[in-house]
């Protein structure tokens, strides 16, 4: 196989890999070890994953909430566990039903018309959402605010380098921590993306940035990185939003090392043939019978190939099973006490916060369960002091953004006590 493909050693597959990086030893992996000691291998692991255990006020796109032990229970059902991806209806009902439901929840959370059976995180929905919007308009540039997870940011440039779109960055409004600079807004502009709650924490004014976006003829993408927020917020397709994508994992899923998440998707019903992934449907049979099928699968596995509006190739079943359990055990009002839970416990922690000597909030818009605080000094140190007293204060946002290197960012949700709270500012005084 290497000399056909006109290499000498299986090295060479990995050339686009730099030197520096490289694994150049064998994996230090054991001997096998019996269950009881693996069970106690990995219990020891764990014993040391100390970061688990203290107050931790980091968000920042992974949210620490409470997930009922309703949502373990189910997903380890073996009907969901070991379920085939549904192409065969018949025997994947389940499957499509809770696909269904998942896909029905989002809708309603978002206000839009039509939601997918789920994406495999926030970050790639939005990346489609630019691919799918240059479909829709036929226009090559899109102009999203910095205000956007900057993660999430560099997820669609990655995803869109070798085409042609063009991406424009606007500077957000310095004041604020919301809006900002749309002059390059224009007629030649497939759509604009904004997150709201965004990476500030700050609420966006979308109904106002949808007018803008629809004056020029673009789409308007709203991006959600705190599912919670939809549980109180103003739903994103009520302020004329035609795009709204974005990460599920505060829905009953753990903070884990990055994943796994589930990214969702969902827009009007006349873009529903330009929408990527799957979609789930009712189907009646001749004696009028409910049943659920794959209704639209505009994927490249589904003879499409080129004409296939994404790559994406499966939906995050496991995980937007656990989603849907969670909202399902919630419901409205649970979900609704959740978000207001995080609102009052963030206002409090902010208030409390801002009186302490040399510190300030530097932005002036609503926040939800995040807020950017500005301290005395580099905000590296004013962190890594706190970590000292055994708390995580949260995120300096020095890492992503220039000029703001004694601002961090602070998230508070149900899970953290007053008592934590109170700790984190006797830890920054």
């Amino acid at each position: 196989m290497l000399a056909e493909i006109g290499l000498g050693t299986a090295e060479e597959l990995f050339r686009s890999i730099p030197e520096d990086i490289r694994l150049k030893r064998e994996l230090n992996v054991s001997e096998p070890l019996a269950e009881s000691e693996i069970i106690a291998a990995f219990e020891a692991m764990a014993a040391r994953n100390t970061a688990a255990v203290k107050p931790s006020f980091l968000g920042a796109g992974v949210y620490s909430h409470y997930s009922p032990t309703i949502v373990d229970h189910l997903l380890q059902r073996s009907e969901f566990f070991t379920s085939y991806t549904p192409y065969q209806p018949e025997i994947s009902q389940g499957t499509l039903q809770y696909i269904f439901e998942f896909q029905t929840l989002v809708a309603q959370l978002t206000a839009m018309e039509v939601a997918n059976a789920s994406m495999y995180d926030g970050s790639t929905a939005m990346a489609e959402a630019y691919l799918m919007a240059q479909r829709v308009t036929r226009r090559d540039k899109v102009v999203v605010l910095d205000s956007v997870h900057p993660e999430y940011r560099e997820v669609a440039r990655t995803y869109t380098q070798h085409g042609d779109l063009e991406i424009v960055t606007a500077n957000f409004d310095a004041a604020t921590g919301a809006g900002g600079d749309l002059s390059a807004l224009d007629d030649k502009t497939a759509a604009v993306i904004v997150q709201s709650p965004n990476f500030f924490g700050s609420v966006e004014d979308l109904t106002s940035l949808a007018a803008k976006a629809h004056e020029v003829g673009a789409l308007l993408v709203v991006v959600v990185t705190e599912a919670i927020s939809l549980g109180l917020l103003k739903a994103p397709g009520s302020c004329d939003a035609d795009i709204v994508v974005g990460e599920g994992q505060s829905w009953g899923i753990p903070a884990g090392f990055g994943g796994p998440h589930v990214g969702f998707f969902a827009t009007r019903e006349k873009f529903v043939r330009q929408m990527p992934g799957r979609l789930c449907g009712v189907a009646y049979d001749k004696n009028g019978n409910r049943g659920f099928t794959l209704t639209l699968s505009t994927r490249e596995q589904h003879i499409r190939r080129e004409k296939a509006t994404s790559n994406i190739c499966t939906n995050q079943g496991l995980i937007a099973l656990a989603a849907t359990i969670y909202m399902e055990a919630m419901g409205k009002q649970g979900l609704a006490e959740v978000a207001e839970q995080n609102l009052q416990k963030a206002a409090y922690a902010k208030k409390k916060i801002a009186a302490v000597e040399g510190f300030s909030i530097p932005f002036s818009a609503p926040t939800f369960n995040e807020f950017v605080v500005r301290g005395p000094k580099p905000a590296t140190e004013i962190l890594e002091s706190v970590r000292e007293k055994d708390i995580i204060g949260g995120l300096a946002l020095s890492k992503y953004y220039g000029g703001h290197d004694n601002d961090f960012l602070v998230c508070v949700t149900e899970t953290n006590t007053r008592e934590q709270m109170d700790n984190l500012v006797s830890a920054l005084s």
